[in-house]
């Protein structure tokens, strides 16, 4: 009894995520978080310029991949130097895994070299529902007029193996290379993988 109970509670919860998702096209649901830094983070704010963001767990292997590797790192300091604003997202709840406090953030961003514009801190997971963000990492890209051009994956290689990065297709390089430079996005949704985000109740 207590399983199905516990599986019609997930089951609602991934229902009222899908029904809320953001959508591409459409335009980027507002959201005021606060970062690791004490200060308030309001998307709208950053309108007139791509806003990135990335659904972080920093216990999830997934994510491993891209942090231990520097990939994640390189994409952060490549665009954040284009103009590119780059919001990671931590929806994780307290006692789930990828939970942190301001300190501990600020201090793994510090020795991993990490350079977001800011990391939310959405132990709520408002955000998180917000969009519908499933798996750590999720990658979303809103353009200058607050429109959601990608959803999904950071690259074509769904594992957890660093060495798959070399030959990958980056899916966020690409649709900001493209939106960047007046195309469409070609490839504007694909399929999240990563870790499930660890929502509280």
């Amino acid at each position: 009894m207590k399983r199905a109970l516990g599986l019609l509670g997930l089951l609602t919860l991934l229902l009222s995520i899908c029904s809320f998702a953001a959508k591409v096209g459409e335009a980027a649901p507002d959201f005021n978080g606060t970062d690791s830094n004490g200060q308030s983070q309001k998307l709208s704010a950053y309108r007139g310029k791509y806003v990135v963001l990335e659904w972080h767990n920093q216990g999830c292997p997934y994510t491993k991949k891209h942090y231990e590797s520097g990939n994640m790192q390189k994409l952060q300091k490549d665009w954040t130097g284009k103009g590119v604003v780059w919001l990671t997202v931590i929806s994780s709840a307290p006692g789930k895994q990828g939970y942190v406090t301001a300190s501990e953030e600020n201090d793994y961003l510090r020795k991993i070299n990490s350079s977001p514009t800011a990391v939310l801190l959405d132990s709520k997971g408002d955000i998180g529902r917000l969009y519908g963000a499933k798996t750590t990492p999720h990658m979303y890209i809103i353009d200058p007029e607050g429109r959601l051009i990608y959803n999904g994956a950071i690259d074509d290689r769904p594992t957890s193996d660093a060495s798959d990065i070399p030959g990958s297709k980056n899916y966020v390089s690409q649709a900001l290379e493209e939106a960047i430079t007046g195309k469409p996005v070609s490839t504007p949704a694909t399929t999240p993988y990563g870790c499930t985000v660890k929502y509280g109740q």
